[in-house]
């Protein structure tokens, strides 16, 4: 998908896609990643997501890699905080305390600029993403993360020749096959949740399936 078509889905606000809500499979799930605080967690397409204030609430530096800068200015500003906004290299990063935010290309990042990122919060990104660009996104994943790495990936599974993405379906075989080379792979919960996503309902989706997997990089 062409960054042009994220721009313009910011520009006029078609961002359902977004939770105001903390995500719940984060704060059942994430305790038990055992991340000690101070680490870094790296939050790919994480947009203006409430999540990222969950994390810095548990104690650890985040890492958001978004492409519109809008999303970034939006996060800062409904919550009211003037962040340190700079140049690097490719990207524009905003940062204020534990929060910092890569606005550019996630394909273009590097090690030398995220550092070292101990954590993956996953819960839009995987599924945002077409099937070729799925395949570019782990190998990315690859080259960023160490060994050491935990994570927590959400996707949801559908039948994709009924609605048109983003978000995607990844099935569970899809996600091991992606991700079996490089994580340790745990299905976590397996949920229907067609009744709770109207919009899913109205453009006549047969079954929705939510899927929480727990990541350990091999």
């Amino acid at each position: 998908m062409r960054p042009t078509f994220w721009h313009s889905r910011w520009a006029t606000g078609q961002i359902g896609f977004h939770q105001a809500q903390v995500n719940p499979y984060l704060q059942q799930f994430w305790p038990t990643l055992e991340i000690k605080a101070g680490e870094r967690v790296l939050v790919p397409l994480c947009g203006k997501s409430s999540d990222m204030t969950w994390l810095c609430g548990q104690g650890l530096h985040v890492v958001g890699v978004e492409l519109s800068e809008t999303a970034a200015q939006a996060y800062f500003s409904e919550r009211d905080i003037e962040p340190q906004i700079e140049r690097r290299g490719a990207f524009t990063v905003y940062t204020e305390g534990q929060c910092e935010i890569w606005c550019g290309d996630f394909f273009e990042l590097t090690v030398a600029e995220v550092g070292v990122c101990s954590a993956l919060y996953d819960r839009a990104a995987l599924i945002a993403l077409p099937s070729d660009m799925r395949v570019r996104y782990v190998e990315q994943l690859a080259r960023l993360l160490p060994s050491t790495c935990r994570g927590l990936l959400v996707t949801l599974d559908y039948q994709q020749s009924e609605i048109d993405g983003p978000p995607f379906a990844v099935a569970q075989q899809e996600v091991r096959q992606l991700l079996g080379s490089d994580w340790q792979i745990e299905l976590t919960t397996s949920l229907d949740v067609l009744a709770q996503n109207p919009r899913f309902v109205q453009q006549g989706a047969s079954r929705l399936d939510e899927q929480v997997y727990r990541l350990s990089r091999r």
